[in-house]
């Protein structure tokens, strides 16, 4: 076992240096609550590809990914390749679009409220704060775990350190410090996984003596044809998909952009990135259970998938490749935590336009800030509780699954209703959780309460992503078949500003605020991208 002292200072050193860069680039160029949030139209192609990769390469691709290889085999790789790889591709083209029609906005609740009304806002607001903060305590769970396994340092102890270290910086400097920060950390999160899956490869043998030690333990999991897995596989996709169209840190990157153009190329090269990283961290998990005793049973009190990576490394490497992987580990955690904080306080800082009375800049930078220290908070608790971060992830995703495609329609078609969409998501909802497998036996005890009229959960949850994505898109798409609405898109321009932007009368038009009118070009946004808006209005 790794020394919990040498653990612990390498951990404060890794988050001292990205907590000083981060507060080193930011200082002096956060003077609104706009340039706190939004870093509007600043960044270039390069740094957004790197933002778009680290903001998904959390230190859940060292535990979820590998857990879900260890229980389900090669059909989970292909499936959280894919299912990473396809929102990435959507955001493509979503972008853009965004970008059009809301040249001037900031977060996907603002347009929530623009679009869909009241109802729908608040059912949006609450799925997606929820599911950022469960990512987010996830992730500190994951790193937690991590370190508590491999060198015996307390949980409470790393995820107060995580969470503090990062909260300095992102506090201070916002969307801008977690940019800069998610660029170097990708520089060397990428070479670090590389090195560390290689040293493992030949620490083993190689991959004929990988493949012997996975057939000796479990064949099934090299089997394209295990059923359990292909149904697995496939439920990543509906999972993955759902959450990342709820999940506010790629509304803020696509107004970061300095253009469409940049948005557009940013996510296709995050597609392939992003797929592929998954495809390799998913492999680890199935080389764990070759190498090492990995305990699968759910529910047993020795259960260690979720941590079938650290497993494999205990007592089976030198410590200086345990160390590799715990700043690797480091750096992971907060490429995804600091991008988290941030998305969920411009959540929150482009709606308090609307709760409060013409609050001034500094009233919203504060509010961000205070916002940001509560949730860094509150996740530090949920993580000294939690044991397994992939069914941490489950949970919030079926609420992604159920609202994600209801939500984007709107930016297509008029003619989706706010009650349509509400109740599209609603119904995508009530299909998922009948068969969802809830921990502390949830399933169960509404089963009794239901007079036992739910069916059983599908431990595969294929059939809660799945149910939850293609209830709520038919019947999205035949609530607005069947409207007689007519929402003017072109609306949303004027509806949702700048929250830095005076009106007439001298007060504010809040983020999401009916202000009404056209809207102006936001400041900085290239010819090709006011074409796209006036085409739009047209």
């Amino acid at each position: 076992m790794v020394s919990s002292g040498v653990a612990l200072a390498l951990t404060v050193a890794t988050l001292a240096v990205f907590t000083g860069l981060g507060v080193w680039f930011s200082r002096g160029k956060v003077g609104s609550v706009e340039d706190l949030i939004t870093a509007r139209n600043e960044t270039g192609e390069g740094q957004l590809s790197a933002t778009l990769v680290a903001s998904v390469m959390g230190v859940w691709i060292l535990l979820s990914a590998p857990e879900a290889g260890a229980l389900y085999g090669i059909a989970a790789v292909v499936g959280y390749g894919v299912g990473e790889a396809v929102p990435m591709l959507a955001y493509s083209r979503l972008g853009p679009r965004i970008r059009a029609l809301i040249p001037e906005g900031h977060s996907l609740t603002e347009y929530a409220y623009a679009r869909y009304g009241g109802a729908m806002y608040a059912f949006v607001i609450v799925v997606s704060v929820l599911y950022m903060f469960v990512f987010l305590a996830a992730e500190l769970t994951g790193i937690s775990l991590a370190l508590n396994y491999v060198a015996g340092v307390p949980q409470w102890q790393t995820a107060l350190l995580v969470g503090g270290f990062v909260l300095l910086y992102t506090g201070y400097g916002g969307l801008r410090a977690s940019i800069f920060t998610d660029t170097v950390q990708t520089v060397v999160i990428l070479p670090l996984l590389v090195l560390s899956v290689g040293a493992v490869v030949l620490t083993l043998g190689g991959t004929g003596a990988i493949h012997e030690g996975v057939v000796a333990a479990n064949p099934t999991l090299l089997d394209p044809g295990f059923v359990p897995g292909l149904r697995f596989g496939v439920a990543l996709v509906f999972a993955v998909l759902g959450a990342e169209l709820v999940n506010q840190t790629w509304w803020q990157r696509i107004y970061a952009a300095t253009d469409s153009g940049v948005v557009e190329r940013g996510f296709r090269t995050a597609t392939v990135a992003n797929g592929l990283v998954l495809v390799l961290a998913t492999l680890l998990g199935i080389v764990a259970v070759g190498g090492a005793d990995v305990v699968m049973r759910l529910g047993s009190a020795d259960y260690n998938a979720g941590i079938a990576f650290f497993v494999l490394l205990d007592g089976t490497f030198a410590d200086p490749l345990v160390l590799v992987v715990l700043l690797l580990a480091v750096a992971l955690v907060m490429s995804t935590a600091d991008t988290l904080f941030n998305a969920l306080s411009s959540l929150v800082t482009a709606d308090l336009p609307r709760l409060l009375s013409d609050p001034d800049d500094r009233t919203l930078r504060l509010g961000a800030r205070a916002v940001t220290v509560v949730v860094a908070v509150g996740a530090v608790a949920v993580s000294l509780r939690a044991q397994s971060v992939l069914r941490l992830f489950f949970v919030a995703d079926l609420l992604g699954a159920a609202v994600g495609f209801p939500l984007v329609y709107g930016l297509f078609t008029g003619r989706l209703t706010g009650g349509g969409a509400l109740a599209s998501s609603l119904g995508g909802l009530a299909a998922g959780s009948a068969f969802f497998p809830f921990p502390f036996g949830l399933h169960g005890a509404a089963d009794s309460l239901l007079g036992g009229a739910l069916p059983a959960p599908d431990p595969t949850y294929l059939l809660p992503f799945a149910g939850a994505f293609l209830v709520s898109t038919v019947l999205a798409l035949t609530a607005a078949r069947l409207s007689s609405d007519e929402f003017d898109l072109s609306r949303l321009s004027g509806e949702i500003r700048r929250l830095d932007e005076p009106v007439a009368d001298g007060g504010r038009v809040g983020g999401g605020g009916r202000a009404g009118g056209s809207g102006r070009v936001g400041d900085g946004r290239g010819e090709s991208e006011a074409a796209d808006a006036e085409e739009v209005r047209d």
